[in-house]
């Protein structure tokens, strides 16, 4: 694909987010799949991927949207024709009233906020989540069932009483996983809450299904939900953000200037601490089209930000040929937490918010500028 974008990439303003419209349908299709042999029902969880100018495009293949908070709810609502699920590890009392009016389901963290809102929720389904202590991961910060972990509901903590209120119980606890790890989940959390689902109408799986993915094992996502389906004879969900807009998106920047200590270093238009934070706080290597590892082809690279944070190096890259003050460099799987995350440190602009539509064809739906730094601040 980005190979015959190459004259595109050339010309566009950088730093730019292109999202690839191709990939993301491609995505959706696969994910509506799986929906009709599985039975289920995916939603696109807005904290991974909120580019709402191709909502219209993806809610023709989803069933709506989740939120973390009032904000998404309500641009689910506004954008993305269908349901939309709020969940909160807790609620403000001034907020309620909103994310009442916007919502379809409403997920609770604890007992105690369920009891607290359940008489407010105006008809809405009730949800809590719960927390099957089962860890399928190495990176605690990732890792919602780690030790002294706030999300969801142990099984020591359930309160039964509050069965009488909801309509389905939500867990959460992968992360760019497969679905070997959604089985493993399944059998812990049966174990623990299986005996409270008679009666439910639905259980949300939760995200962190990497369901896009080349070697995904989808035929056991299948058969591990039609299973769970025809056992407990509930609504199953899944609410994957990753796997809507895996690998069908770009981080397209510019080198500005190339300085050597120990190494030859190349400083870029674009920030890691700024448009991809996630290489910091992960900490992770993003793909770059057309380079290599450290010391893999002729020419290696550190890659490096116009801040002034010391830290701010996105890695070590090699290349076939010398780089070049102007040279436009393209990093891959840019569409997942990064604008939804990005920042102005420093002064930093915001990079522009693209699209390379399906004919080959570059649209810019989105410019920023000195007011967007400028109004955050006071």
């Amino acid at each position: 694909m980005i190979k015959t974008a190459d004259p595109i990439f050339r010309n566009i303003t950088t730093p730019a987010y292109v999202l690839d419209e191709a990939g993301l349908r491609r995505n959706a299709e696969i994910l509506s799949d799986i929906m009709e042999r599985a039975g289920c029902r995916i939603l696109l969880a807005q904290k991974a991927f909120s580019a709402f100018a191709v909502y219209p495009m993806l809610s023709r293949y989803l069933c709506g949207t989740t939120a973390s908070g009032l904000y998404e709810a309500k641009l689910g609502r506004e954008e993305f024709p269908g349901e939309v699920h709020v969940f909160c590890p807790a609620y403000k009392d001034s907020e309620f009233e909103e994310i009442v009016a916007v919502s379809d389901h409403i997920v609770f963290n604890s007992v105690p906020q369920l009891k607290k809102f359940r008489g407010r929720c105006g008809g809405r389904s009730i949800g809590l989540r719960v927390n099957p202590e089962c860890s399928t991961q190495e990176t605690a910060i990732y890792d919602p069932c780690a030790a002294g972990s706030r999300l969801g509901v142990r099984l020591c903590d359930f309160d039964e009483s509050v069965l009488e209120y909801i309509d389905g119980l939500h867990f959460h606890t992968l992360c760019e996983q497969d679905s070997d790890a959604l089985e493993q989940t399944l059998a812990a959390f049966e174990e623990r809450f299986g005996k409270y689902l008679k009666g439910l109408e639905w259980v949300n799986f939760g995200g962190g299904h990497h369901i896009t993915r080349p070697d995904y094992d989808r035929e056991r996502l299948i058969r591990l939900i039609k299973g769970f389906r025809e056992k407990y004879g509930v609504q199953v969900y899944l609410e994957p953000g990753e796997a809507v807009a895996l690998r069908a998106g770009w981080l397209v920047t510019e080198v500005m200037d190339i300085v050597h200590n120990s190494i030859d270093i190349a400083i870029l238009d674009a920030s890691a601490a700024c448009h991809m934070p996630d290489v910091l706080e992960m900490p992770y290597r993003p793909p770059l089209y057309l380079s290599g590892e450290a010391g893999g082809k002729a020419h290696t690279y550190r890659l490096s930000s116009r801040t002034c944070l010391a830290g701010d190096v996105i890695g070590d890259y090699s290349f076939d040929a010398p780089l070049e003050i102007g040279d436009r460099l393209c990093f891959e799987d840019m569409a997942i937490y990064s604008f939804v995350k990005n920042n102005t440190f420093n002064g930093m602009p915001l990079p522009d918010i693209g699209i390379l539509r399906e004919d080959g064809s570059y649209e810019v739906i989105k410019r920023f500028g000195y007011e967007d730094f400028k109004q955050r601040l006071s």
